[in-house]
C-alpha cells in the first residue's frame, strides 16, 4: 500500500484504558510505539462508562440525600432537577480528566498517536490512515461496544445505551431498561432518583453474577425506593408510541413481555437498552494476521497471547470480565513480557468487581458456591452493617460482609454489600492478593468509628468456634487460677 512505513517496537490499537496503560508504561521506559485510535481518546471508560456514569450517580445521590434528611433533624425537600445542569456536570468531570488521556500528553511522553481506524493486512503489519505499521509487536486494546438483542420493532424506535444515554440533557419521564445486570441497575437508580419512573426488565435474575445472598437485599431496596424491577421478564417486541397515554403529543415506546406464562405491555416515554457488551473486532481484518475469534471475542492464552505469536489482546475484547481495572492489569501483564522478556500470565480469580447502586456491591475472589465446588471443607463467615457504630451514626446499617476461607483459614473471596462496599472490598483485594491468612485480617489496628472495622470483626468470627470449645474454656480457668 502507499503512504509513510513506521516499524515501532510496539504497536497498540485501541486508546482505551488498557491500551493506554500499555502505550504510557512503555513509553516511558524508551520502546518506541504507536497508538492507533479510530474514536475517542480514553475510549468507553472515559467517554461512555465508568466516568460518566459515576458523575450522573453522584448526582442522584444528592437529590436523593435532600429527601431523605428527616431523620438526621433536617427538613427534607424535594429538588428541583435540571436534567442540562447534570449534564453539564457529567461532561465537566470528563473534560476534567481528558487532559490525562489526550493525544497532546501522549505525544509528549514519545507515542506516535494516529487516530484513524486500523486493520491488519499481513501477520506484522497494520494499515491506519495514510500509515502503515510494521511493529515488532501488537496490542489490540479495542474494548467492546453495547450488544443489541435482535428484539424484533427495536430497530423502529429510539433508544438509549451507554453510549448514548449521557448525551441528554431533556427530563425523562418515565424510563424501560432491558437489562438487570450492573449497567442497567446504576443507571436505573441514577434516573429514579433525578426524577424519572423507571421500570427494570431482566430476562433471567437480576444481577446474576452475584451472590444471591447479597445481591436480593440489595434488589430489595431498589424496589422498597421505588425502582419497578420484574425479573423473569422477556421481551417480545417493541412497538412505537404516537403519544404517551395522558401526554400531549408526546412519542413513547411500548415494550411487550412475556412473565409467568403471561404477555404484559408497559410504555414509557424513554427506553435503554443494556444487556451486556459485545468485543469490538469488526474491520480489524484479524483473519488476515492469522488471529483466531469468535463472537465472545479474540482467543488468548493466559500469558493473553493470539494465535499470532507476535500479538497480544487484553481488556473487554477477549471477553471474560469486562472491567476498566481487568484492562489495566493485563496492561501490566503484557509491559512486564513485552518490555522485560519476564513471564507474566494472567490470574482472573484475583479480579474485584463493584456494583455502583446505593447501596453498593462488591466482590473479589471465589464466591461461596465457587469455594464449595474446589474445596472440600470451607468456612463461611459474615458480620452485619448494623453491629458497626460508624454504620449507626450514619443510619447506614444495611448490608453486611461475607468471607469464604479454607478451614485453615486460607482466604479464598469476600463479598461486602452495603455502605462504601467499593472502598471496604479493597482490604480483602490485597489479603487475596498477598495470599494472606484470616489472622492478618484481626491483627492489624483498626481506626475507630469507622465501617472498616467490619473487617476485622468479620475476621474474628473465624476464631469463635475454637474460643467457645470446653477445653480452651478449661485452659483458661485453669490460667486464671494461677494468680
Amino acid at each position: 500500500m502507499g503512504g509513510d512505513v513506521l516499524k515501532p517496537d510496539l504497536c497498540v490499537i485501541g486508546a482505551g484504558s488498557g491500551g493506554l496503560s500499555v502505550a504510557a508504561a512503555a513509553a516511558q521506559l524508551g520502546v518506541e510505539v504507536v497508538l492507533i485510535e479510530k474514536h475517542k481518546m480514553g475510549g468507553d471508560c472515559l467517554n461512555y462508562g465508568c466516568v460518566p456514569s459515576k458523575a450522573l450517580l453522584a448526582a442522584a445521590k444528592r437529590a436523593e440525600e435532600m429527601r431523605t434528611a428527616k431523620p438526621f433533624g433536617i427538613a427534607p425537600t424535594s429538588p428541583t432537577i435540571n436534567p442540562g445542569a447534570v449534564r453539564a456536570h457529567v461532561e465537566a468531570v470528563i473534560r476534567a480528566i481528558e487532559p490525562n488521556d489526550s493525544v497532546e500528553r501522549f505525544t509528549g511522553l514519545g507515542v506516535r498517536v494516529i487516530q484513524a481506524p486500523a486493520r491488519f493486512i499481513a501477520r506484522n503489519a497494520v494499515a491506519a490512515g495514510a500509515f502503515e505499521v510494521r511493529a515488532r509487536r501488537f496490542v489490540v486494546a479495542t474494548g467492546s461496544s453495547p450488544a443489541i438483542p435482535p428484539i424484533p420493532g427495536l430497530e423502529e424506535v429510539d433508544y438509549f445505551t451507554n453510549e448514548t444515554i449521557f448525551e441528554n440533557g431533556e427530563k425523562i419521564d418515565s424510563l424501560i431498561v432491558i437489562g438487570g445486570g450492573p449497567i442497567g441497575l446504576e443507571l436505573a437508580q441514577a434516573h429514579h432518583r433525578l426524577g424519572s419512573r423507571v421500570t427494570v426488565l431482566e430476562a433471567l435474575k437480576a444481577l446474576g453474577k452475584d451472590d444471591p445472598e447479597l445481591a436480593e437485599p440489595l434488589l430489595a431496596r431498589l424496589r422498597e425506593e421505588g425502582i419497578d424491577i420484574r425479573e423473569g421478564a422477556r421481551v417480545e417486541r417493541v412497538e412505537r408510541v404516537a403519544c404517551m397515554e395522558g401526554g400531549e403529543g408526546a412519542p413513547g415506546v411500548r415494550v411487550v413481555f412475556s412473565q409467568a406464562g403471561s404477555e404484559h405491555t408497559l410504555e414509557a416515554s424513554h427506553l435503554l437498552v443494556a444487556t451486556g457488551r459485545k468485543p469490538n473486532v469488526d474491520g480489524l481484518d484479524l483473519n488476515v494476521a492469522g488471529i483466531k475469534y469468535d463472537e465472545r471475542g479474540i482467543a488468548v492464552s493466559k500469558w493473553l497471547k493470539t494465535s499470532n505469536r507476535r500479538v497480544w489482546a487484553i481488556g473487554d475484547v477477549i471477553g471474560g470480565p469486562q472491567f476498566t481495572h481487568v484492562a489495566n492489569y493485563h496492561a501490566g501483564l503484557v509491559v512486564r513480557q513485552a518490555v522485560f522478556r519476564l513471564p507474566a500470565a494472567a490470574h482472573h480469580d484475583r479480579i474485584p468487581w463493584i456494583t455502583f447502586t446505593d447501596p453498593e456491591l462488591a466482590h473479589v475472589g471465589l464466591a461461596e458456591d465457587e469455594a464449595r465446588k474446589r474445596y472440600r471443607n470451607i468456612r463461611v463467615l459474615r458480620w452485619p452493617y448494623h453491629e458497626n457504630d460508624r454504620a449507626q451514626a450514619e443510619l447506614a446499617t444495611l448490608g453486611f460482609v461475607k468471607v469464604v476461607t479454607t478451614r485453615r483459614g486460607k482466604i479464598l473471596g469476600a463479598s461486602i454489600m452495603g455502605r462504601q462496599a467499593g472502598e471496604l472490598i479493597h482490604m480483602w483485594c490485597l489479603a487475596i492478593s498477598a495470599k494472606l491468612s484470616i489472622k492478618h485480617m484481626t491483627a492489624f489496628i483498626s481506626p475507630y468509628p469507622s465501617l472498616s472495622e467490619i473487617n476485622k470483626r468479620v475476621a474474628y468470627g473465624y476464631y469463635l468456634p475454637k474460643l467457645a470449645s470446653p477445653l480452651v474454656r478449661k485452659a483458661v480457668q485453669w490460667l486464671a487460677r494461677l494468680g
